[in-house]
């Protein structure tokens, strides 16, 4: 008579079992994967180019509308958020590869004071979120020398 059931839960438990689903991780993170869930993945790059009158922000944002977007200035800061939405088809597609992210993002980034927050202008168009930041005329970005001791 035995005092561990054989395929009970003790018999079952297998303490190096969960070093493998860690290897599998680190595996997949080191090959190209990211290691996170789906709806985790995705941050759209951004450029932020400094011009004589203006200061303009992009976002690429493919396979986003205006509605999925938002865009705030919340406490001098400029705020972009918005949600990709994976459409998935009951249909029974074989993918061998899934590359696109999806899900929930926000970027911000704080604006400097020569920027004129009454003329911000957004607009989205081919798959590209364009933020023209207009600054206040006559007002310079103000330099600081620090002397290192």
């Amino acid at each position: 008579m035995s005092l561990i059931p054989i395929g009970g839960p003790l018999a079952q438990w297998d303490p190096f079992n969960q070093f493998g689903s860690l290897y599998d991780k680190f595996n997949s993170l080191f090959n190209g994967g990211s290691g996170l869930p789906l709806e985790a993945q995705w941050t759209p790059a951004m450029d932020i180019v400094e011009k004589e009158h203006e200061i303009m922000v992009r976002l690429e944002t493919p396979g986003m509308e205006r509605k999925d977007l938002k865009v705030e200035i919340n406490d001098n800061m400029l705020v972009v958020s918005g949600e990709r939405k994976y459409e998935h088809k009951d249909e029974k597609d074989n993918y061998h590869r899934l590359e696109r992210g999806y899900g929930s993002f926000t970027r911000s980034f704080r604006l400097p004071d020569y920027v004129d927050q009454n003329h911000i202008k957004a607009e989205c168009k081919n798959g590209l979120l364009q933020i023209h930041l207009a600054k206040v005329p006559g007002k310079k970005k103000e330099l600081k020398s620090i002397t290192i001791n």
